[in-house]
């Protein structure tokens, strides 16, 4: 029994809805928290005040701290909620676009999340061991969407099949490190013409 049903079993004959309220707000302030930190870290970076976050997710401080005690848990929400929406991309994309295109646009999105204006993935190469299981949800969680959209694209002859998805993964985070100087579009510019290398050209006669 999962332990929402669990809540929901031992809960009350007639009080099932102030409880179902609470978790729907709880659920509420938790997804106002992420978003806001994701906009407050992209301009602020990732040691902005707590007060900058709570203030744009309308809740006050002590909320933050009960759904995120440590800055290190909110981060770690931040980049796993980027991960899931990339990931979540890749099935809407294979289906609207051809084979070639989706996977440069989905590749594309990997380096939006990677390459924010503070570095946020950062965290993916920290030796913070609060961050140690960041690096195996990406893989996990990116991994198997990308091989999916590489897969279908070297099938339909559009793209080279000497690379795999692990090298692009690989190759797409080293490219998304923040370099000196450089706003986050220049390595969304560099991560695109290594994306553009990756298809197939037809050599003429």
């Amino acid at each position: 029994m999962s332990r929402n049903r669990a809540q929901a079993a031992a809960t009350p004959p007639g009080q099932e809805g102030p409880p179902r309220r609470q978790r729907a707000d709880a659920r509420r302030n938790v997804d106002a928290l992420i978003e806001a930190a994701r906009t407050v870290f992209a301009t602020s970076g990732v040691d902005a005040p707590a007060k900058e976050i709570t203030d744009l997710a309308g809740v006050g401080v002590g909320t933050l701290y009960r759904h995120f005690p440590r800055r290190a848990d909110l981060i770690q929400a931040v980049v796993e909620s980027g991960i899931d929406a990339v990931a979540d991309a890749g099935p809407e994309l294979s289906a609207a676009l051809a084979p070639a295109e989706a996977l440069t646009e989905w590749i594309s999105r990997l380096a939006g999340l990677l390459a924010t204006k503070r570095g946020l993935a950062s965290a993916l190469h920290s030796a913070d061991p609060a961050f140690a299981g960041l690096p195996g949800y990406f893989r996990q969680r990116l991994g198997p969407i990308l091989e999916t959209l590489l897969n279908t694209a070297v099938a339909a002859g559009t793209v080279r099949d000497d690379v795999s998805a692990e090298d692009i993964l690989h190759a797409v985070a080293q490219l998304s490190q923040p370099a000196p100087g450089k706003e986050p579009e220049h390595n969304q510019r560099v991560v695109r013409v290594f994306a553009e290398g990756l298809r197939r050209t037809t050599v003429g006669p």
